[in-house]
């Protein structure tokens, strides 16, 4: 019988501390990213965010509209109790998938790859349909074979670029240059725009 990853599965991850992805701050790549970002009023979204730490870095850097979404209230838990003044309304612990609004940019961080992958090309559907016609889609997607049985799930740019061109412009899909060294060589820095 084929696993569950929803609510429960997820909580218990973050009860048991079983949260092997997480590296404790920004992740380098968006970090460097987000440092370039000039519009502070920029709605933002960050899907299957955990601890989100780039939500933090975004919220300690004057961005005021940014909205995670975790089906986890675990981590939702976790996330406000780190950050206090971080608006309760923008930390929303619901399924993705049942998300709505309009965004200027969805960053991508650990999600894709903690989704079943049957489930990717309706994941890239949502983000198309959550971003403005010229919205970006900009993140990181594991570019190396993981679990088959059980997140995170990786892939390859061969398979990414297949699912994603019938949905978006790719402008930048290649191994990033700044991941932090257990990860070098195995993410691919990604941006793009809805067609």
């Amino acid at each position: 019988m084929k696993q569950k990853f929803d609510k429960e599965y997820w909580n218990s991850r973050y009860i048991n501390e079983e949260t092997g992805w997480d590296i404790g701050y920004p992740s380098t790549p968006l970090k460097e990213y987000i440092d370039t970002l000039e519009d502070h009023n920029l709605k933002i979204l960050i899907p299957g965010a955990g601890n989100a730490y780039e939500a933090e870095y975004l919220h300690t850097r004057g961005f005021e509209n940014v909205k995670v979404v975790d089906i986890s209230e675990e981590a939702c838990k976790k996330l406000m109790d780190r950050i206090p003044d971080f608006p309760r309304k923008n930390v929303v612990c619901a399924d993705y998938f049942e998300t709505d609004g309009s965004y200027d940019l969805l960053l991508e961080q650990t999600f894709f790859c903690a989704i079943d992958p049957s489930e990717r090309e309706k994941y890239i559907e949502k983000a198309k349909e959550l971003l403005q016609p010229s919205g970006l889609l900009v993140g990181l997607l594991f570019q190396k074979e993981l679990y088959k049985d059980h997140p995170p799930f990786g892939g390859d740019e061969k398979e990414y670029r297949k699912l994603f061109q019938p949905f978006f412009i790719i402008h930048t899909m290649e191994t990033a240059y700044n991941s932090i060294e257990p990860r070098k060589n195995s993410e691919l820095f990604i941006k793009m725009t809805p067609k």
